[in-house]
């Protein structure tokens, strides 16, 4: 038996597990409870998409592509992306991944020293903050749970100092939905510039808006791109989490760093992912308006319920995450979701999971069967009621 004290990574063991698959997995062999917890469209990928894909495969096109990825891919993106005022060289300045995951990963590693704050807006995804501790940064949260969900410009210039290397930002949030206003942004645009500072601006959820909402990039502020680093996929609007294709858009002298990671540690994004994103970006966009519509219909069933439970929650701009308040339940984050799935057969993420601001709420996903969302509610509303009974 190895007795070594030293088997493992020091900085490793310091990385808790995701709280999201901790409740996933709670679910796995239980065909009773309803699961509000993964963020996962519940739509299969455009049939199109799935379409191309086969038909690449049926041609053997099963090849590695270049580690930047397909020229026509990156292409087709660099032109999408001048739907928000973005314009980036799709030969220099972007790069297909394995997911949102991998570009978050490789540009933190390509930015940050020993030593580096980078402020993170919780609550947040919950990559961020381990990814960042990876590269020995030091995280400084900012807690936007008395803001609206949203950070200010005032908020972050408060906490920047002259180690400041980056701030993160996700923007429609997950968990909470939230979207940063177009003036906020702005102000925000302009301290970073003052400060010369890297705005990390994931925007997975940009194209899932409501209620003619319109998403806008900081990095189309103006003199932003140099400071900027887009990071976006397909996962979520497009439905395709298990086909892992993300992409990075960021300044060429940035990039070329980013590319060298990526090269020894991916080699290149799944080829046929690549073309069947392709496809979507192509000819796919009606099937995103429906999986949007539905989105929306979903939220405002969720709204409406949690008003008559007597749950507080934002009405979120974007994605497809509720954030509650429970804080009336007497319970913690993590009470609550625990009562909730042994004794209701219903999951959800504690707040807790997302970082500072997020005690005293759960996030629920509603990219869920809208029958099963309404049976969940209906459980929820159980739950509540029989506490306010004084019922254990």
């Amino acid at each position: 038996m190895n007795t070594r004290t030293d088997r493992f990574s020091e900085k490793m063991q310091t990385i808790p597990p995701s709280a999201i698959r901790k409740f996933f997995d709670l679910c796995i062999g239980h065909d009773d409870i309803i699961s509000l917890g993964v963020g996962e469209p519940d739509f299969p990928t455009p049939w199109a998409m799935r379409e191309e894909a086969f038909y690449h495969l049926e041609q053997g096109h099963t090849s590695y592509t270049s580690n930047w990825g397909l020229t026509e891919l990156r292409e087709e993106i660099a032109k999408y992306l001048t739907k928000y005022d973005l314009h980036y060289d799709p030969s220099k300045e972007i790069l297909i991944t394995i997911g949102v995951s991998e570009a978050i990963d490789a540009v933190m590693r390509a930015i940050l020293n020993p030593g580096d704050e980078i402020i993170v807006c919780e609550p947040c995804y919950v990559s961020y903050q381990p990814l960042a501790k990876l590269c020995d940064a030091k995280i400084v949260s900012l807690d936007t749970s008395k803001t609206g969900f949203y950070p200010t410009a005032e908020e972050v210039e408060k906490i920047i100092t002259p180690n400041t290397k980056v701030l993160m930002l996700c923007s429609p949030s997950n968990p909470t939905g939230r979207m940063c206003p177009k003036e906020e942004l702005a102000k925000i645009a302009e301290v970073c510039k003052k400060h010369q500072i890297w705005v990390f601006s994931d925007e997975v959820y940009c194209e899932l808006v409501y209620d003619d909402k319109k998403h806008c990039s900081i990095a189309s502020m103006p003199g932003m791109k140099d400071y900027s680093v887009v990071l976006n996929g397909f996962s979520k609007a497009f439905a395709m989490t298990g086909w892992r294709i993300g992409y990075v858009a960021c300044p060429a002298d940035l990039m070329a760093q980013v590319h060298k990671l990526h090269q020894y540690s991916t080699i290149c994004a799944p080829i046929m992912s690549q073309y069947a994103a392709l496809e979507g970006l192509r000819n796919c966009a009606s099937e995103v308006e429906k999986m949007r519509l539905s989105y929306q219909q979903r939220r405002n069933l969720m709204s409406s319920r949690f008003a008559e439970i007597g749950l507080p929650a934002c009405e979120p701009d974007g994605a497809f995450y509720y954030f509650v308040d429970i804080r009336s339940s007497g319970l913690s984050a993590e009470e609550f979701a625990t009562k909730l799935i042994n004794e209701y057969n219903v999951a959800v993420v504690p707040g807790t999971a997302f970082g500072v601001g997020g005690e005293g709420f759960i996030r629920c996903c509603y990219a869920t069967d809208i029958n099963k969302i309404k049976e969940a509610l209906n459980r929820i509303e159980k739950m509540m009621n029989d506490l306010r009974a004084g019922k254990k």
